[in-house]
């Protein structure tokens, strides 16, 4: 999973939305990361690399995509800082795409890298560490060298000063040396993670003597634009309203093969909206190019004018092969209504998926049953084999249903009659000491009435989360509504402080480490952390250890099923939705490779400005 949102990443989709069954995508599978036998050019985790050490460019890319031109994106809410790498403030849009990476990921493989700061990278046979020797012309952007010191100086930084994740990422590196100028080593502590080579390659460069020669604070947010080293840089800043990046005409990787045919517009900006209507809205105007659309009401009714009769903006699906991860309503464990499991399920069962897709949603979403959502990594049916085996030896700490009863989410008709669910629902919240006194949901020792909060950001769930409070009022239960600014939300959220948010999960084909984040009894309490629940359980600690030491494939997904089942059966949250595709509304303007759409989905990165097209709009006009 990555650590950052890459400057691939133009588009951005709500983790958890999207995602297709992978059956039939998948390559030909072989076992964990082995030894490399030497310095390579890539590493891949579970299968073969596909592109060979002579390769030119990925597969779904023009390489001779034309350069220039300016794009405008919208980004939502507001910002008032330029370091995305520790917990205070809120990063600008593009913030984190002016660093390289030592490693660069294709969008058509599973968990593989190749070669960007890097050259070349070493695994041992015992996976005991990983070495990376940088490529000699790699330049910051003011012409300084990238070396050794620069990939220490960045790791020990993150790993202390840095966004709490960053410490469970890292958290099995032992240590990291210098060998040389150009070479630095990861050593690893005991035990088994496969995958920590490759997180590693997703380790964004700092510049050491950008940081340390001026004195400049890491901890501190800052609006003067960091010094980079990628393709693009921060050309120019207003304050919570704009960030404008601009194409490094020096680029020192631009023909590296992990960038040819890519970051084509000379000129990218960021505008920042109020909320997402109003970034509709400049998007019809013509004052946004692209707009990912995850808005179901929005993509079947808003686009109904001339503009997109004519052809001047095109609105388009775009299969892909993610993974759905999870999207859901997340119960605050650290809040004592939830503690109890049947008060969870209860609460599960007082939302109407069927009604509120048939009459909010326009049917465009399937309900999601699963942490790892279409991908072979979701449980299904009762665990059999290896995945049994692992449950087996966790009988009695875990929820008994796991081994006698397929996880299925509650269902009705759709007609907004949902009696029977409720029914149930107040059985078990009667078994769990609650009473109806006057009306309202009580605790029968303390008189506690059972009320709580469903925080939103903005307004566009509102609709969605409504049906859950009338529900939840015939169940006697108060909820409220609150929908907050971005501001707001984001430092409640670091905080922990709220009862019920609607969040979720994006999952990778290949997880590992970022589990510990997710669910881990260790980040419960820590601050700007994603394990939003509040999880405590070692049971579930145990399973997590499983997935990341898993040795091959097969043993991943087994370990995954049993990790999504266990957490699924705790019933921590109402799940949502998903959809197999990504919804792309754009002012028809720009050039794209006609290729495949790979697995992760469109790289709109790979896009470019067609002349033709963009002077046939222009002089049509946008109005």
């Amino acid at each position: 999973m990555k650590l950052y949102l890459s400057r691939r990443q133009f588009v951005p989709v709500l983790a958890g939305m999207v995602a297709i069954a992978t059956s039939g995508i998948l390559p030909a599978l072989a076992e964990g990361l082995k030894g490399t036998g030497g310095p390579v050019h890539g590493l891949a985790l579970g299968h073969d690399l596909k592109y060979g050490p002579d390769f030119t460019h990925f597969d779904y890319v023009n390489p001779d995509a034309p350069k220039g031109g300016s794009v405008t994106l919208a980004a939502l809410g507001s910002f008032d800082s330029l370091n995305p790498f520790i917990i205070k403030g809120s990063p600008g849009a593009g913030s984190s795409s002016i660093y390289d990476t030592l490693m660069a990921s294709p969008q058509d493989e599973i968990f593989a890298q190749y070669g960007l700061l890097a050259e070349t990278v070493e695994v041992p046979d015992d996976n005991s560490w990983v070495q990376y020797v940088l490529r000699e012309e790699a330049r910051f952007h003011d012409g300084h060298p990238i070396r050794a010191e620069d990939v220490i100086w960045t790791f020990e930084n993150l790993r202390d000063k840095g966004r709490p994740f960053y410490r469970y990422y890292y958290g099995n590196v032992e240590n990291v040396v210098a060998v040389d100028e150009r070479t630095v080593r990861f050593d690893f502590k005991p035990g088994d993670n496969a995958e920590l080579a490759l997180i590693l390659g997703q380790l964004p460069v700092l510049p050491k003597h950008y940081w340390t020669e001026a004195g400049r604070d890491f901890e501190k947010t800052t609006l003067d634009a960091p010094l980079g080293s990628a393709a693009y840089r921060i050309a120019s800043v207003d304050p919570g309203r704009a960030v404008v990046m601009e194409r490094v005409e020096d680029y020192w990787g631009a023909d590296l093969p992990v960038n040819k045919g890519r970051d084509n517009y000379d000129r990218i900006r960021y505008e920042y909206y109020r909320d997402p209507t109003v970034a509709l809205e400049a998007f019809k105007a013509g004052n946004i190019d692209i707009r990912a659309e995850n808005t179901a009401k929005f993509w079947a009714t808003a686009y109904d004018i001339p503009a997109i009769k004519d052809g001047r903006i095109i609105k388009e699906k775009f299969p892909h092969g993610r993974s759905a991860g999870m999207q859901a309503y997340v119960m605050n464990l650290r809040n004592p209504l939830f503690q109890d499991v049947r008060v969870r399920e209860a609460i599960i069962l007082a939302w109407d998926f069927e009604w509120v897709n048939a009459n909010i949603t326009y049917g465009a979403y399937t309900r999601t049953e699963s942490y790892f959502a279409n991908s072979e990594l979701a449980s299904t049916g009762l665990p059999q084999g290896e995945e049994l085996e692992i449950l087996e030896g966790l009988r009695g700490r875990i929820p008994e249903e796991v081994f006698t009863e397929p996880y299925q989410l509650p269902t009705t008709d759709g007609s907004g009659n949902n009696r029977e669910n409720l029914r149930k629902a107040y059985g078990l919240l009667q078994q769990a000491g609650w009473v109806v006194k006057d009306k309202k949901l009580v605790n029968a020792e303390t008189g506690e009435p059972f009320e709580f909060e469903i925080m939103l950001r903005g307004e566009s769930l509102v609709p969605h989360t409504q049906p859950l409070v009338r529900s939840l009022k015939r169940l006697g239960i108060e909820a409220t509504i609150r929908a907050v600014e971005d501001a707001q939300y984001e430092s409640r959220l670091e905080s922990y402080d709220f009862d019920m948010i609607v969040s979720g999960w994006g999952q990778s084909l290949s997880p590992g480490n970022e589990q510990r984040d997710f669910w881990g009894s260790d980040t419960a309490d820590r601050p700007g952390g994603r394990n939003l629940i509040g999880v405590r359980d070692p049971a579930i600690d145990e399973l997590i250890e499983l997935v990341i030491s898993a040795p091959d494939r097969e043993s991943l997904v087994q370990r995954t099923r049993a990790l999504d089942r266990v957490l699924l059966w705790n019933q921590f949250v109402i799940p949502m939705f998903h959809i197999d595709v990504d919804r792309i509304a754009y002012w028809n303007r720009f050039g794209m490779p006609d290729k495949p759409i790979p697995l992760q989905g469109v790289d709109t990165s790979a896009w470019w400005i067609d002349p033709e097209k963009d002077a046939a709009l222009q002089q049509k006009g946008r109005n």
